[in-house]
């Protein structure tokens, strides 16, 4: 546990995830005296990398989109030493792999694409018509249109069903954990607007380099991990341990259940989760930094990458990362879903499959919170006396996170 620090602080950030760094650099910037208390023994939260044998392996599938404004805004991408995906996919269509590429980075590829079974003419139409509608008008507004699912958004542009199922159903349905694409229409707008006007990329030591870049830039005495918070009132913090302390302010910038738990008045969100199997293997099954989908629908493995292929240093010399996702394990057990997974994997890729070592099987049922149509995308910050931060304040994305914790910090300095 790290030293408490000295003197009564303006503000107490409760939580060392994005949002909450975030809230406390926006307030270190105009030379408020912040405390940030972290329960965990390392700032982070949900974006966390853990060492294995020499691999990398991130809490799950997570990717930086480099266009996020705000992340733009937090983060020195040099310093980070970013390795980026290919712009597109591999859609595995029958018995074999169907590119997919983005016609604005890749036209070439794009126009190719029109010889497999999973694109058609109408369809780079449509791509079009989506790429356009999703760049066009500031964030904000995009964020606030009429809305409708994912699915009928894709229908009403005019995709055919084969493009929506080998191509949209696995890559949403990885991005959002929801195959059933009832996402709100918002977040594809989102979404597609970051993936064209950027990239997807992995830090040179995990995306737990995110959290750890910004809280470098904190001063010595402002995060204080391994301790719990138990309760929270406006003004002040009760920790687990019994100690008491007040502030002017007090933001929470924890995950959507804890925050429901410290704050009334904030609701537990839904959430949607998977599970990540991620395996050692002698050499890449890919040899590309490209997402692989499962254009089949007939699972479980949901999209696959090849993580060192992207970001050698996720790997040791020598060796490959292999990561798959799971959208729905439907209750299996890790050995069973493991299994399941391999049997897929192995009509991809052949007998290689079978000389893969498990890392892990993690299991996150609360990686994301749900957004559905009608459901807000901008909820009030503000709650019972405190400013509650996160992704769940907004919308499920890294740059929700940072967004939010810089507003919290914004509102308190209005």
């Amino acid at each position: 546990m790290s030293a408490p620090p000295t003197g009564r602080p303006d503000v107490v950030v409760v939580g060392a995830g994005v949002a909450g760094l975030a809230c406390a650099l926006r307030l270190q910037q105009e030379g408020r005296h912040v405390l940030v208390l972290e329960r965990d023994g390392r700032p982070g939260g949900r974006v966390r990398t853990d060492r294995v044998d020499g691999f990398l392996l991130d809490r799950g599938f997570q990717v930086l989109l480099t266009a996020y404004p705000e992340a733009q805004r937090w983060l020195d991408y040099e310093g980070l030493a970013l390795g980026h995906f290919y712009p597109g996919a591999l859609s595995r269509v029958g018995n074999r792999f169907t590119r997919v590429a983005n016609p604005l980075r890749r036209p070439g590829d794009a126009a190719r694409g029109l010889a497999s079974p999973a694109v058609t003419l109408p369809d780079l139409a449509a791509s079009a018509r989506l790429v356009g509608r999703a760049k066009a008008g500031p964030l904000q507004h995009l964020l606030s249109r009429p809305e409708t699912t994912t699915l009928d958004a894709l229908c009403n542009l005019g995709f055919s069903a084969a493009m929506v199922e080998r191509f949209f159903r696995p890559f949403l349905g990885g991005v959002m954990l929801d195959r059933s694409l009832s996402t709100s229409s918002r977040m594809l707008d989102f979404v597609v607007r970051m993936f064209a006007t950027g990239s997807a990329a992995l830090p040179h030591d995990g995306m737990e380099a995110i959290p750890a870049q910004l809280a470098s830039r904190l001063a010595a005495d402002v995060l204080r991990t391994g301790v719990a918070v138990q309760a929270v009132e406006p003004g002040a913090v009760v920790l687990a341990a019994g100690e008491r302390i007040e502030a002017d302010a007090v933001v929470v910038a924890t995950d959507g259940r804890a925050a429901a738990g410290l704050v009334a008045g904030v609701e537990l969100p839904s959430f949607r989760g998977g599970a990540y199997l991620q395996y050692a293997a002698d050499a890449s099954p890919v040899g590309e930094p490209t997402l692989v989908l499962d254009g089949t629908g007939q699972g479980p493995v949901n999209d696959l990458a090849v993580l060192s292929d992207v970001q050698p240093s996720y790997a040791p010399s020598g060796a490959a990362l292999v990561s798959a996702t799971v959208v729905d394990p439907r209750g299996a057990t890790d050995a069973e879903l493991d299994a399941a997974a391999r049997s897929q994997l192995r009509s991809w890729f052949g007998g290689q499959v079978d000389g893969w070592r498990t890392l892990r099987v993690l299991r996150i049922p609360d990686s994301l919170p749900a957004v559905t149509p009608l459901g807000p995308l901008d909820r009030q910050l503000r709650v019972g006396g405190v400013l509650v931060a996160g992704d769940h304040r907004a919308h499920a994305s890294l740059h929700g996170a940072l967004e939010t914790g810089r507003q919290a910090a914004e509102s308190l300095l209005a």
